[in-house]
């Protein structure tokens, strides 16, 4: 598990790699390991513009179901000063300070004992053609949530919503 410290300004992840903010790609990374070797039954819900499927599964890559949280990792050298940062006594949040940037916030919540208690992501994208926003919500051996609304000028709206509970 990732500790309260992994969020300090300079921290060194299992890269070896100095980061600035928290360290969303190895927590993932590692996250999917930890998940890879439990090998949990799951029910996974989809929700595909109103339309629900549950099942219960098994997942056969944790890598690739865990990728949009992966994906948005804000720890690039061109974007060391690209976000301001709000500490709490329990939790630190990271907002985008240019509208450009897709991932837009981070909350990384924290147990008293500093281990990760959930990890909340927004992020946007969008040009004249269209636009999308996600949502991602993950809480430790409890559940995650991915929202995905994509408009599109010519084929309208898209939404998409996942829920996988890992009790």
């Amino acid at each position: 598990m990732a500790s309260f410290a992994s969020c300090e300004t300079g921290h060194n992840n299992t890269d070896g790699q100095a980061k600035s903010y928290f360290d969303i790609k190895g927590y993932f990374t590692t996250e999917a390991s930890r998940l890879a070797r439990s090998s949990p039954m799951v029910v996974k819900t989809i929700e595909d513009n109103g339309n629900p499927e549950t099942r219960k599964v098994k997942i056969s890559s944790w890598q690739n179901e865990l990728s949009l949280f992966t994906e948005s990792d804000i720890n690039k050298a061109s974007w060391k000063d690209s976000y301001n940062v709000e500490k709490g006594n329990l939790s630190i949040k990271y907002l985008a300070k240019d509208p450009k940037l897709r991932t837009r916030m981070i909350e990384v919540q924290y147990l008293a004992d500093k281990r990760v208690k959930s990890v909340t992501i927004n992020n946007e994208s969008h040009n004249i053609l269209y636009a999308n926003t996600e949502h991602l919500e993950y809480f430790p051996d409890s559940l995650y949530k991915i929202e995905k609304i994509q408009r599109v000028k010519v084929l309208g709206s898209h939404d998409y919503r996942i829920q996988v509970n890992l009790k």
